[in-house]
């Protein structure tokens, strides 16, 4: 199977041109999911990729080694089994002797070596880079065996592993240059076909290692208005949806035919704040806008509620109870108390961006946040962008404030390392750091016993919202939807959707 072709072009096609297409390529084949979501990828690159409607698409193109199973364990992918060594410094790994990416070539260990050289690459400018940095040489000492060796031992590098991030590539797509604008992958679907913010073509991967597809192919509709993907589910047109919109999502259970499917996710929705700039590089004026947000206010009134409020950590096994965090109980006057303390007892005036789409709830989220932060005399100018935008300015750390809705991981280092350590990649969108925030993380890469590193984590937890660089707010649901004919979807609690592979659908 050859490696597909894109069309250069981005088309505003209307909704029902957009379906109609859909549903011409998926009559040629009775197996075809016809399927729809709001939110287009930004971009093919799955080293670069941050956005999560860029990702949800490379997890069915792309493998890493390992994946993420549906009960936040490692699981195989292109890699059959994986060991440390008993000193933590090496980390091998066998392959799947029948992985092979989608134009039958076999994966090789050294295109798992040019992969991982390309992320640490500081010039490929890859965002999981920092979680690697641990990696000193890879060895490839037969056609099955990659071995990293690590400067230090490094528990959670498995983990961040797992992430489509870290996909495999093959070596001579980066020697052509070509990943970004061809996907050659080895996961269980082929993009054969992208029309930006318009549609996607995918089909089976014939060469897929873990067995057969459960459908044809995926037909892909982009409709930026989630009710219209509704009213497409409703008629059969779509038979499988993601929804982004809590309100458009609580409206699926009323339809008969269709049901919702609605996942707790790790991923977080928090208020970004730039220490670096202006006031808010004054702790206490952080601190302040802390006390001054209602997060449950802002959950109920933006998600409806759909939601849980929570601190840093959002995964099951180190998350700390909020109410032991700093200001998460609402304290109006304890923050114009640290206003004036810090010399801004008048306030301030400050820009917060959002993007459109992702999330849905994004613009709501900031006008929630903007009435209360007015309540402490900060006057907040809300700019709403394209998600395209928003993410070149997210990634050049140009902003005031903003609202985010970022990924979880299953382990707190990988999550956070990026953004909360000294070398972390992303350390300029953070905005802040401190010795303290850079040891804890640096204790918890290598402590090995569990009960040991979640002190470590509840201790960062606690200093990183008492210091307030981010106002943490809450996590909510994926929500999926699917028609009758649909069967075998399992959602995860990381958000992907590779689940798709098992899906079949029925006449």
């Amino acid at each position: 199977m050859g490696r597909p072709r894109f069309k250069n072009l981005v088309s505003a096609v209307a909704v029902a041109a957009a379906l109609g297409a859909a549903g011409a390529a998926g009559s040629a084949a009775a197996a075809t999911l016809n399927m729809a979501w709001s939110q287009d990828a930004t971009g093919l690159d799955p080293h670069k990729q941050t956005a999560f409607s860029s990702l949800r698409l490379l997890e069915l193109v792309y493998e890493p080694l390992v994946r993420t199973d549906t009960e936040l364990n490692i699981a195989p992918a292109i890699a059959s089994s994986w060991a440390f060594s008993e000193d933590g410094q090496t980390l091998t790994f066998k392959l799947d002797p029948d992985a092979k990416f989608s134009n039958g070539d076999k994966v090789m260990p050294a295109d798992v070596k040019a992969s991982f050289e390309r992320i640490l690459n500081e010039e490929t400018g890859a965002s999981a880079r920092a979680n690697f940095l641990s990696i000193e040489s890879i060895d490839t000492p037969d056609d099955e065996t990659v071995v990293f060796n690590l400067s230090q031992p490094d528990v959670p590098l498995l983990t961040a592993m797992s992430s489509i991030n870290a996909a495999i590539v093959p070596a001579s797509a980066i020697e052509a240059g070509t990943i970004g604008t061809e996907a050659l992958g080895s996961g269980p679907f082929v993009l054969d076909s992208w029309e930006p913010n318009s549609r996607e073509v995918l089909s089976a991967n014939e060469s897929w290692a873990g067995g057969a597809v459960g459908v044809d192919g995926i037909n892909i509709s982009v409709l930026p208005d989630e009710t219209a993907i509704l009213a497409a589910l409703r008629t059969n047109q779509v038979d499988f949806a993601l929804i982004n919109d809590p309100l458009v999502a609580t409206l699926v259970p009323n339809n008969p035919g269709l049901t919702l499917n609605r996942e707790p996710v790790l991923n977080y929705h928090v208020l970004q704040l730039n220490a670096d700039r202006g006031a808010m590089a004054e702790e206490k004026v952080r601190q302040a806008i802390s006390c001054a947000i209602d997060r449950q206010d802002v959950l109920d009134a933006a998600l409806l509620g759909e939601g849980k409020v929570t601190g840093p950590l959002t995964m099951p096994a180190y998350a700390t109870d909020p109410s032991e965090l700093f200001c998460y109980t609402p304290d109006l006057e304890k923050a114009k108390a640290l206003m004036a303390e810090a010399g801004y007892e008048d306030g301030f005036s400050a820009r917060v961006m959002a993007a459109t789409g992702e999330p849905p709830t994004a613009a709501a989220e900031a006008q929630v946040i903007q009435s209360q932060l007015g309540e402490i005399g900060i006057d907040l100018e809300i700019e709403m962008m394209e998600l395209n935008v928003y993410i070149d300015r997210w990634l050049k750390g140009d902003f005031d404030m903003a609202v985010a809705l970022n990924g979880g991981r299953t382990d707190p280092y990988t999550m956070y390392n990026r953004y909360w350590t000294k070398d972390g990649n992303l350390a300029h969108v953070a905005h802040y750091g401190d010795d303290t925030l850079d040891s804890l993380m640096q204790q918890g890469r290598v402590e090995t016993d569990p009960a040991k590193r979640k002190e470590i984590f509840a201790e960062f937890s606690k200093h990183i919202t008492e210091v307030s660089p981010w106002i943490w707010l809450y996590t909510g649901y994926s929500y999926t939807a699917a028609n009758d004919k649909v069967s075998g979807f399992e959602a995860n609690p990381t958000g992907s959707l590779f689940g798709l592979s098992a899906v079949t659908v029925s006449e």
